[in-house]
Protein backbone atom coordinates (compact mmCIF):
# COMPACT_ATOMS: atom_id res chain seq x y z
CA UNK A 1 0.00 0.00 0.00
CA UNK A 2 1.74 3.26 -1.20
CA UNK A 3 0.60 6.33 0.12
CA UNK A 4 1.53 10.24 -1.52
CA UNK A 5 2.23 13.04 0.23
CA UNK A 6 2.74 16.33 -0.49
CA UNK A 7 3.08 19.29 2.07
CA UNK A 8 1.65 23.27 1.32
CA UNK A 9 1.94 25.82 3.75
CA UNK A 10 1.89 23.62 6.70
CA UNK A 11 -1.10 21.58 5.44
CA UNK A 12 0.34 18.05 4.48
CA UNK A 13 -2.31 15.67 2.00
CA UNK A 14 -1.62 12.28 2.29
CA UNK A 15 -3.23 9.55 -0.10
CA UNK A 16 -4.18 5.93 -0.78
CA UNK A 17 -6.16 4.63 -3.08
CA UNK A 18 -7.38 1.17 -4.10
CA UNK A 19 -9.23 -0.97 -6.57
CA UNK A 20 -12.65 -2.48 -5.46
CA UNK A 21 -12.68 -5.64 -7.79
CA UNK A 22 -16.29 -6.68 -6.17
CA UNK A 23 -17.48 -3.35 -7.50
CA UNK A 24 -15.93 -3.09 -10.54
CA UNK A 25 -17.61 -4.55 -14.04
CA UNK A 26 -14.71 -5.76 -16.10
CA UNK A 27 -16.49 -6.18 -19.43
CA UNK A 28 -18.85 -2.96 -19.25
CA UNK A 29 -15.08 -1.61 -18.99
CA UNK A 30 -15.77 -0.12 -15.79
CA UNK A 31 -13.29 -0.20 -12.71
CA UNK A 32 -13.47 1.22 -9.56
CA UNK A 33 -11.39 2.83 -7.25
CA UNK A 34 -11.48 4.11 -3.62
CA UNK A 35 -9.63 6.66 -2.11
CA UNK A 36 -8.50 7.73 1.40
CA UNK A 37 -7.60 11.40 2.35
CA UNK A 38 -5.56 12.59 5.00
CA UNK A 39 -5.06 16.45 5.78
CA UNK A 40 -2.92 17.16 8.25
CA UNK A 41 -2.58 20.94 9.99
CA UNK A 42 0.62 21.54 10.99
CA UNK A 43 0.48 25.73 10.98
CA UNK A 44 -0.91 27.74 13.86
CA UNK A 45 -3.77 28.72 12.85
CA UNK A 46 -7.07 26.79 11.82
CA UNK A 47 -7.83 25.98 7.93
CA UNK A 48 -10.80 25.48 6.40
CA UNK A 49 -11.46 24.08 2.97
CA UNK A 50 -13.52 25.89 0.57
CA UNK A 51 -13.01 24.13 -2.61
CA UNK A 52 -11.82 20.65 -4.60
CA UNK A 53 -10.07 20.59 -8.21
CA UNK A 54 -9.16 17.48 -9.38
CA UNK A 55 -7.74 16.01 -12.56
CA UNK A 56 -8.50 12.74 -13.34
CA UNK A 57 -6.17 10.70 -16.11
CA UNK A 58 -7.72 7.61 -17.21
CA UNK A 59 -5.06 5.80 -19.56
CA UNK A 60 -7.69 4.79 -22.14
CA UNK A 61 -10.32 7.05 -21.94
CA UNK A 62 -11.04 11.02 -21.76
CA UNK A 63 -9.09 12.58 -18.97
CA UNK A 64 -11.42 15.16 -17.17
CA UNK A 65 -12.11 17.62 -14.18
CA UNK A 66 -13.72 17.49 -11.39
CA UNK A 67 -14.53 20.94 -9.06
CA UNK A 68 -16.69 21.61 -6.76
CA UNK A 69 -17.31 23.39 -3.12
CA UNK A 70 -15.60 21.06 -0.12
CA UNK A 71 -15.05 17.16 0.13
CA UNK A 72 -17.91 14.91 0.89
CA UNK A 73 -20.40 17.65 1.45
CA UNK A 74 -18.19 19.30 4.05
CA UNK A 75 -16.19 22.22 3.89
CA UNK A 76 -14.20 21.39 7.29
CA UNK A 77 -12.24 23.55 9.41
CA UNK A 78 -9.14 21.59 10.30
CA UNK A 79 -7.52 23.16 13.74
CA UNK A 80 -3.58 23.23 14.32
CA UNK A 81 -2.43 19.99 14.95
CA UNK A 82 -5.25 18.31 13.82
CA UNK A 83 -6.20 16.06 11.47
CA UNK A 84 -8.88 15.35 9.19
CA UNK A 85 -10.01 12.00 6.79
CA UNK A 86 -12.20 11.25 4.38
CA UNK A 87 -12.67 9.11 1.35
CA UNK A 88 -14.31 8.76 -2.16
CA UNK A 89 -14.44 6.89 -4.85
CA UNK A 90 -13.57 7.18 -8.85
CA UNK A 91 -14.65 5.34 -11.67
CA UNK A 92 -12.32 4.24 -14.48
CA UNK A 93 -12.87 2.89 -18.11
CA UNK A 94 -9.50 1.06 -17.99
CA UNK A 95 -7.43 -0.70 -15.82
CA UNK A 96 -5.07 2.27 -14.80
CA UNK A 97 -5.26 5.90 -14.31
CA UNK A 98 -4.28 8.44 -11.96
CA UNK A 99 -5.09 11.76 -9.80
CA UNK A 100 -4.26 14.88 -8.43
CA UNK A 101 -5.51 18.16 -7.76
CA UNK A 102 -5.78 21.24 -5.28
CA UNK A 103 -7.97 22.65 -2.49
CA UNK A 104 -8.52 26.00 -1.59
CA UNK A 105 -7.80 26.26 1.67
CA UNK A 106 -8.86 29.72 3.53
CA UNK A 107 -6.70 31.10 6.45
CA UNK A 108 -8.53 33.00 9.85
CA UNK A 109 -7.97 36.23 8.25
CA UNK A 110 -9.89 35.34 5.31
CA UNK A 111 -7.13 34.82 3.22
CA UNK A 112 -6.97 31.99 0.99
CA UNK A 113 -4.26 29.61 -1.01
CA UNK A 114 -4.10 26.16 -3.10
CA UNK A 115 -2.97 23.51 -1.45
CA UNK A 116 -1.63 20.68 -3.89
CA UNK A 117 -2.65 17.12 -3.35
CA UNK A 118 -0.59 15.35 -4.81
CA UNK A 119 -0.43 12.55 -8.11
CA UNK A 120 -1.58 9.05 -6.92
CA UNK A 121 -2.22 6.18 -8.93
CA UNK A 122 -5.00 4.00 -10.11
CA UNK A 123 -4.13 0.31 -10.58
CA UNK A 124 -6.52 -2.32 -11.12
CA UNK A 125 -4.70 -5.81 -9.36
CA UNK A 126 -7.20 -8.69 -10.17
CA UNK A 127 -7.16 -11.60 -7.64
Amino acid sequence: MIAYTKTTEGLKITVQSFFLEERSDLLKQSFFFIYFISIENSSPFPLKLLRRHWYIHDSTAQDYEVEGEGVVGEQPVVQPGATYQYNSFCVLKSFEGSMEGRYIMQREDGSTFSADIPRFYLQARLN
